[in-house]
């Protein structure tokens, strides 16, 4: 067995490590002998022991440069060779020959919640992934010195990337290691000694291929993967190549991304089939510059505000190959122009959801010296509120909404940014302006004035047409599309439906029967785990908060937690824990609300009690809406009475626009 503090051999004597190494001696070499491996074949050591392979490829380190050299093997002792190895700093590489090591195992794991097959391999100094891992996962690296790594079948091999914090599990248990990337084939990724001696304390049994060690005061045991007939998804070609070559049946097949014409098919009622059709204009990509609509974006500045000009960010090799074929594809669809402005914001590259990359201006300081607009932005809760009684729904999405807006010409130079390797402005309104929004919403507002609220409901770029019955949803939805046509406005087909009784709008399920939180909303709630500090609670609450109008008594369940985020108040304790599992139970078993018949009166009911309260607005005994607020510690001293009448008065306050009626 062999540890961090030392090693016990064939004769039971237990040696400690060496502590006192000098300064100039291979440490690679002394981490070796105290394994119990032979320093130069990486089998194990034993009296008589004599190395297969007869000659080695070795990388030495002489003051940054790196040297490559073969040493051979001959009869010499293990004392010579000793003597002869101890002055140079060597780097071993065996991970990539087909010999199975005594002192390699192979496990198991996950990078981004994608599997890969990890070896532990201790006759490699250093830790490696394959590049193809990273670039599929589109994990950032940088650059850093090379090194020449010098493989048992004489490859040679060149490495000058790494990840400075790859995180990757190994059997559900987490890690976080710099790497560098090197093209290893068979494996997707090699963990050398360096991992291996970051594991303290630690205990290796590689007869039976168990590795022990403490992480973070827990004792953590890794088992070597097992040798069974199983089925693997393979992700990666390097990994079919090493299944191939140990023996095993692979089934190649290759999957398609059905068109979005071909998807959407399906999400078009067959009532409504022949109208899309007739506006297919609608539905493609836009080319060239949007048309002047009397809705331009400008920018309007503060009286003292100075022209913007910031250094572009530093960016990885990778990121700058992506910004590269950005610009490029923003300069052929005429969405910015070379620039000479005295502007100058940096850029960003944000992740999109299908795993691309999106390049957002980082307009903060420009924002900062924008005049703001108050053009109002609408409430969802009000937007839903319209929907009673209608039975059939369509939703559009616009494409790249807000590049379907013309910047003021006297604007455009403001909305200037630069990059590693140019200076550009936006013709069109970029992402990330501060009255973006605004104007957006402004420009919708005016196209669909004469229909909004009667069968249109416009949110930013989400458009959404409702009826009573099929018959005025043609004539809604044909409507909508001759608005989009006439100012060439344009919809991402893939995100549109038409002619639903049910879909999902503005993070709700609406139908006929009222309306419902969006099931993966909540089954992101259900499996959040427990927040480790304020950041992830807040993250928690804010998301809970959404759809607080569904959960009866929400103020009061989710107080423990609320407190919590008070300044130095964040210590998980057991009632937070309860409340955790309560409001998650809670958003599990949320009802329909019914939408709201102005026609009809409503019924108001109120409680409180000694920590909170609470009231419910009601059609018919139907749950609209739930309303709760945890009482602080001046108002917990009222009376019953006073509680209960408080409660009536807050509740009154905050629905007094349905109260009302029409007594205006």
């Amino acid at each position: 067995m062999t540890g961090p503090q030392g090693v016990t051999n064939q004769q039971g004597v237990y040696k400690p490590w060496p502590t006192n190494i000098p300064q100039k001696k291979n440490t690679s070499y002394e981490q070796r002998k105290a394994l119990g491996l032979c320093h130069y074949c990486n089998e194990r050591y034993f009296p008589d022991h004599k190395c297969a392979a007869r000659t080695v490829n070795v990388i030495t380190e002489q003051e940054g440069y790196i040297v490559e050299e073969e040493v051979s093997v001959d009869e010499t002792s293990g004392e010579e060779i000793e003597e002869e190895m101890v002055e140079q700093a060597i780097i071993f590489m065996y991970a990539t020959t087909d010999k199975k090591m005594v002192s390699s195992m192979r496990f198991k794991g996950e990078i981004g919640k994608v599997p890969v097959c990890a070896l532990l391999d201790s006759g490699s100094t250093h830790s490696f992934v394959h590049p193809d891992v990273i670039t599929s996962l589109h994990i950032l690296v940088s650059h850093t010195n090379p090194m020449v790594v010098m493989v048992a079948n004489d490859n040679k091999m060149v490495t000058d990337t790494k990840c400075d914090h790859l995180k990757f599990s190994i059997q559900g248990h987490e890690f976080h290691k710099e790497v560098r990337l090197l093209d290893v084939q068979g494996y997707d990724m090699i963990l050398g000694l360096d991992w291996l001696m970051s594991l303290d304390p630690m205990m290796i049994d590689w007869s039976k291929g168990i590795i022990e060690f403490n992480k973070e005061g827990k004792k953590v045991v890794l088992q070597v993967q097992a040798e069974k007939a199983e089925v693997t998804l393979l992700h990666s070609g390097i990994n079919i190549a090493q299944e191939l070559k140990e023996g095993s049946e692979i089934l190649i097949a290759q999957l398609f991304h059905l068109s979005e014409d071909a998807k959407s098919t399906e999400r078009v009622h067959p009532a409504l089939k022949e109208i899309i059709a007739g506006f297919s204009e609608v539905f493609k990509e836009p080319t060239g510059l949007p048309p002047k609509r009397g809705i331009d974006h400008a920018i309007p500045l503060t009286s003292d505000s100075k022209p913007i000009n910031l250094r572009p960010y530093r960016y990885s090799h990778f990121q700058k190959l992506e910004i590269d074929k950005i610009i490029e594809e923003l300069l052929a669809n005429s969405i910015i122009q070379p620039s000479s402005s005295p502007y100058a914001s940096p850029v960003l590259l944000v992740k999109k959801k299908d795993g691309g990359w999106r390049m957002c201006v980082d307009y903060r300081k420009l924002n900062k010296q924008t005049v703001k607009d108050k053009f109002p932005i609408p409430i969802i809760e009000d937007l839903l509120d319209e929907l009673h009684g209608s039975t059939f729904f369509s939703k559009i999405d616009l494409r790249s909404g807000y590049h379907q807006i013309r910047m003021a010409d006297g604007d455009v130079y403001k909305t200037a940014f630069k990059t590693h390797e140019g200076h550009y402005e936006f013709l069109v309104m970029p992402f990330g302006l501060t009255n973006a929004p605004a104007t957006f919403q402004a420009l919708m507002n005016s196209i669909f004035k004469q229909h909004l609220r009667k069968f249109i409901l416009v949110f930013f770029d989400d458009i959404l047409i409702y009826s009573k019955n099929m018959e005025d949803h043609r004539r809604h939805l044909q409507i909508t599309l001759e608005l989009l046509q006439k100012n060439e406005l344009f919809a991402k087909m893939s995100k549109c439906e038409f002619g639903a009784e049910k879909l999902e709008y503005l993070g709700h399920i609406i139908s006929a029967q009222g309306v419902a939180t969006d099931p993966k909303k909540v089954e992101v709630m259900k499996n959040w785990p427990q927040p480790k500090n304020v950041k992830e609670l807040r993250s928690f609450l804010g998301l809970t908060d959404y759809y607080r109008r569904f959960i009866k008594g929400y103020g009061t369940i989710a107080k423990p937690l609320s407190d919590q985020l008070k300044k130095n108040a964040f210590g998980w304790g057991p009632q937070a824990n309860v409340a955790f599992s309560q409001l998650k139970e809670a958003m599990c078993t949320a009802p329909v609300l019914a939408m709201p018949d102005f026609s009809k009166p409503f019924i108001l009911e109120t409680d409180a009690s000694n920590t909170g309260i609470g009231a419910v607005l009601m059609q018919g005994r139907r749950p609209l809406t739930y309303f709760s607020k945890a009482l602080g510690p001046k108002n917990q001293g009222m009376s019953t009475y006073e509680k209960e009448f408080l409660a009536l008065i807050t509740a009154v306050q905050k629905w007094k626009h349905y109260l009302m009626g029409d007594l205006l």
